[in-house]
């Protein structure tokens, strides 16, 4: 192991300050100040933090009513909206802990989560929601959640609390500690049965209070507002909900992805915590709408303007003839482009996967600071982050305050700090593996300068080895694949076999916008799999993302597929990344293919 590179917590943390406690503090001290807002038909209505708290208590006696306790377990199936945030903090204001099931979980899913928690109560957004948490009793051996109250027939409405019921709830209140635990997130499951990882007050409260100070004027400075359209089923929403209560910083909830660009522009924020897909979705749309011609030229130009810029800040800064390109890029495409993020966008926290070094370039050389993070469910989200005054593009940055990073013999990434979970819930054997030496594994390759900035190079279980023996790490092509418009998503292959493939699907949405742009009538994927064109630009893009890798490990076949890789359909998990032993198996006669066809090309050119 490598000397580990630590930051010390410039901050404590008192034992009865827990997430809902600060509810609680900013309606005592600013009762009027907006805590979220939420979008009235284009209108963002403020919710006052004195507005909040009511809601809260009444929701807290709310699921009183219905049995639950200190120390129990809510179940929440919901999409993003504001109704999460308040069920977590009436739920926290008990002492009882918030227990995400994904809207795409199926009955057998939910009944093992539902089981393995011992929730007592659900809430489920829609009665559709609510059928699964119902038919999850049937499967063999399920557990019975007798009540389960439906957002949209109004059944989480906060009512009219006596004053003994107030008086019972306060009396849980006050028994808060930061050694509750607030949530018990299940792992997407990508092997085997997922795993309940239990996060307390302290990992969200201490870790958050951390950023707060370090990354005070991203998260915390006069004015700052940001939106949430990330699932809440997943931590990397749940700690942004978590920052923006802890500070005040009002919060919007877009439960519907598809309006996520037109919610950006009403609602103005100044930062987005988002995944890498959303920012290549972000970049590939805005090229796509340039068409053809000059117009598209001139975007080509302004992109390869704004990474050259970016990169010049690296080396010196940049020279005065780049200077006035820079400026001329951004009066034609880069302002319109950041006019489009609503106008007051300056910082976005991208995490998940890696984003990529050009996109990073790209967007800083806009006039958004890209800063991009690493974690995992295990440690609360972030474990590193670049810093507004202190960034390695390409880098996931460096720890937070009260964390530590090491880089094992074999490459694979330690941790340690507040954010570190402590176990994973009646799974003492899944505990036993998860820990070297009091520092958690996290299953992630990279690699660590002297400055602390981490560089994540692979998944451990996801290394492919050829049958020549060469070890490839999957992920780094695949993100460079990704960015191309015409793709959506892509899976590198090649386990025992002679060389590196790749399985991809093409964009639906995007792809009528790119054959129109190329003059070409539209096709459907069928024909589009078989177009010249197609295959030519999409090698070409392969070609791209082989050029940071060796000929032993870079991509030498292709096939596209007929279908895409979706969550409904069980190929990417709810983060959007691909459940690689549900694609290898469900598209095996696609990979046999693959390489039957490469080795007839192959065949039929060496007899020529």
């Amino acid at each position: 192991m490598n000397k580990p590179f630590s930051v010390p917590l410039p901050v404590s943390v008192s034992d009865d300050q827990t997430i809902v406690s600060y509810v609680v503090k900013h309606a005592a001290q600013h009762p009027e100040h907006a805590l979220f807002e939420i979008n009235d038909g284009g209108t963002w209505r403020k919710l006052s933090a004195r507005d909040v708290l009511t809601q809260v208590r009444g929701l807290a006696v709310l699921l009183y009513r219905h049995g639950l306790r200190r120390g129990d377990a809510v179940a929440m199936m919901s999409r993003t909206r504001l109704e999460w945030s308040l069920l977590d903090l009436a739920a926290w204001y008990l002492g009882a802990t918030v227990v995400p099931v994904y809207e795409s979980s199926s009955a057998e899913q939910t009944q093992w989560i539902l089981s393995d928690s011992a929730a007592v109560l659900a809430v489920a957004e829609t009665s559709d929601l609510a059928a699964v948490i119902t038919a999850a009793r049937d499967v063999e051996d399920g557990h019975r959640v007798e009540t389960t109250l439906i957002i949209d027939k109004g059944e989480f409405i906060a009512p009219e609390p006596t004053e003994a019921e107030l008086a019972e709830i306060e009396q849980l209140y006050a028994k808060r500690s930061l050694s509750d635990i607030a949530t018990i997130i299940y792992t997407s499951g990508t092997t085997g049965k997922p795993k309940g990882v239990e996060l307390t007050q302290g990992n969200f409260v201490t870790l958050s209070e951390g950023i707060l100070v370090d990354l005070h004027e991203v998260v915390a400075d006069e004015g700052t507002r940001t939106l949430l359209f990330l699932p809440m089923a997943h931590v990397f929403a749940r700690i942004l909900s978590v920052l923006c209560i802890i500070q005040g910083v009002p919060l919007g909830h877009i439960p519907d992805t598809a309006q996520a660009v037109s919610d950006i522009a009403t609602f103005k924020p100044t930062f987005l915590m988002s995944v890498p897909r959303i920012w290549e979705k972000v970049y590939t749309g805005a090229e796509q709408k340039q068409g053809g011609g000059l117009k598209r030229r001139i975007f080509i130009w302004a992109v390869r303007v704004a990474i050259a810029y970016s990169r010049s800040l690296d080396a010196g800064g940049p020279s005065p003839a780049l200077k006035a390109q820079h400026r001329l890029a951004d009066k034609l495409v880069l302002s319109k482009l950041r006019a489009a993020l609503g106008g007051n966008l300056t910082y976005a926290i991208s995490g998940g996967a890696p984003l990529g070094e050009r996109l990073g370039h790209f967007y800083r050389g806009v006039g958004l600071v890209m800063l991009e993070g690493y974690g995992l469910t295990e440690t609360t989200a972030p474990l590193t982050v670049n810093r507004p005054d202190k960034t390695s593009i390409g880098s996931v940055g460096y720890p937070l305050p009260g964390t530590s990073i090491a880089i094992a013999d074999d490459g694979e990434i330690l941790a340690k700090g507040v954010g570190v979970f402590e176990r994973y819930h009646n799974n003492e054997q899944a505990n036993a593996e998860a820990f070297r030496d009091g520092w958690f594994a996290t299953g992630d390759l990279g690699d660590m300068d002297e400055n602390g900035f981490v560089r994540i190079t692979g998944r451990k279980k996801e290394i492919i080895v050829t049958a020549g023996g060469k070890n490839v790490a999957p992920s780094q092509l695949e993100d460079r694949l990704r960015v191309h418009p015409l793709v959506s998503q892509c899976m590198v292959v090649g386990d025992g076999r002679p060389f590196v493939g790749v399985l991809v699907t093409l964009d639906r949405d995007m792809l009528p916008i790119w054959l129109k742009n190329k003059g070409i009538e539209n096709l459907s994927i069928e024909e589009a799999k078989q177009h010249p064109v197609v295959l030519e630009r999409l090698n070409g893009a392969i070609k791209r993302a082989n050029v940071g890798v060796s000929r032993a490990e870079s991509i030498r076949a292709m096939r596209i597929l007929d279908d895409d890789f979706t969550v409904d359909n069980g190929a990417l998990t709810p983060s959007l990344k691909v459940k690689r032993h549900v694609v290898t198996e469900r598209y095996a006669k696609d990979i046999d293919a693959l390489y039957a066809d490469a080795k007839r090309e192959r065949d039929a050119n060496g007899a020529s």
